[in-house]
Formats: C-alpha cells, structure tokens, sequence
C-alpha cells in the first residue's frame, strides 16, 4: 500500500534522499502501523512527537491504510 509521510522541522532530514521537500511516498506492507512507518524511517521511539494521520490526531498504534497521509512534528514551543 502506497502512504505519504510528512515530516516537519528537525525531523526531515529523515525521510529517504528521493524525497520532494519534507515529504514523500513510501509503499507499506497491509497492517503497518505508524510505529512501524516511523521506525523504517528510523525516527528515535523514545522522542517525543506530535503525530497526525489524515488530519487528525493518531497514536504510533493506528493500523495504516492505502492512500493515508502521515504528519509527524517535533515538540513545538514558543510564544
């Protein structure tokens, strides 16, 4: 199955060379989880991340589906 992941800031330099900015497409077996999404993308587990699937707010457990778009942000602060 076909996914788009997105990682902002600090954690772009992370998605494969072949990438279009901050983005890009990955194929994913049936049943991936976005654990498994991000740790084939080697973002560490233990950092702390604000993580979006199709919009809305999702956990490293969400089973993936074909065609779902995936946002990973570092922790943001500021004022």
């Amino acid at each position: 199955m076909k996914i788009q992941v997105i990682l902002y800031a600090s954690l772009a330099h992370l998605l494969p060379p072949s990438s279009c900015g901050n983005a890009c497409f990955l194929e994913l077996d049936q049943g991936a989880t976005i654990g498994s999404l991000l740790g084939s993308l080697k973002v560490p587990s233990d950092s702390p991340k604000i993580i979006f699937l199709n919009g809305r707010h999702a956990k490293e457990t969400q089973i993936l589906c074909d065609g779902d778009r995936v946002a990973v942000f570092p922790p943001i602060a500021g004022g």
